[in-house]
């Protein structure tokens, strides 16, 4: 049975933060060798406070699948960054809604500025996590809460994971590959991609 992703984007996202997790995710396969007959373990949805067009920086048009209300089962919620994060991290409805899925999901992530919305809704506090290098200092200074990891491309402590800017998203996906269906696969999907499979500067949490 797949595994239900729902990526959350919004007016002012940046576009790699969710493309490159929606990329790593939809072109995964278990076994790399029947690429053409099989479909992905993840099936990605991206999810909007409305049905409505949302537009990314830089202008692309981008066509939610599911608003909040019907959003469905998630295992896993990806919450990207962009400068639309600055309003969304006080929107009660973006609040309320990640809170709810928080309780539903496996799996809790965010790309570069979606954790300042997590650490608005409280769901980072007692936690290690991390957001674009940028925004550092911002998080470390309102969300005192958190454990700010300054170094670390990403960043797992528990069922959440976090990770630094824009590009990172995609290191984040393929760690989650891994996490689901193993090494393998997930450098099997990196060499499809033609990405480079990072190794190292994660920072695991145990708990």
């Amino acid at each position: 049975m797949q595994k239900v992703v729902g990526i959350f984007v919004f007016d002012d996202i940046e576009v790699l933060d969710f493309c490159g997790p929606f990329e790593v995710l939809s072109v995964t396969r278990v076994d790399e060798s029947k690429r053409l007959e099989t479909l992905s373990p993840f099936d990605v949805k991206l999810v909007s406070i409305t049905k409505d067009i949302v537009l990314t920086t830089g202008g692309m048009k981008v066509v939610p699948d599911f608003d909040f209300e019907t959003c469905p089962e998630l295992d896993i919620l990806i919450v990207p960054g962009g400068m639309g994060t600055r309003k969304l991290m006080y929107d009660e409805r973006v609040l309320k809604f990640v809170n709810k899925k928080a309780k539903e999901v496996e799996l809790l992530t965010s790309v570069c500025t979606g954790s300042l919305i997590l650490a608005s809704a409280k769901l980072l506090d007692g936690v290690n996590a991390t957001t674009h290098w940028k925004s550092l200092q911002r998080m470390e200074d309102e969300f005192k809460n958190i454990k700010v990891c300054k170094d670390k491309h990403y960043v797992e402590d528990g069922n959440i994971i976090s990770s630094a800017g824009i590009s990172a998203g995609i290191d984040m996906a393929l760690y989650i590959v891994k996490r689901y269906f193993g090494e393998n696969v997930s450098r099997a999907t990196a060499k499809h991609m033609e990405y480079p499979y990072l190794e190292k500067n994660i920072r695991r949490v145990d708990i």
